[in-house]
């Protein structure tokens, strides 16, 4: 049950990342580049703990990719608003 939750949420964050990227090329807005790179991350995150055997959420090494995806989110959000204040 674990494995297949784990990858309901994979490919929930691949799609928001497939959804993101459709806005951005309509757009042409990094702020959307930036959030469907950052949902890729997430996915890849997932998928290493799902389909990687004996390993919880709570090791180390898992809070990596997360943490660079929490962080280009929040830098993505500070340019485009730094952006905005500018103009």
């Amino acid at each position: 049950m674990n494995a297949f939750l784990g990858g309901m949420i994979t490919m929930g964050f691949l799609v928001a990342g497939v959804f993101f990227l459709r806005f951005w090329r309509r757009t042409g807005d990094r702020l959307f580049a930036a959030f469907a790179f950052a949902f890729w991350l997430l996915a890849l995150n997932q998928a290493m703990i799902s389909l990687l055997a004996g390993t919880t959420v709570n090791e180390g090494w898992a809070f990596l990719p997360r943490l660079i995806a929490f962080g280009l989110l929040i830098l993505a959000i500070l340019v485009k608003n730094l952006d905005r204040s500018r103009k």
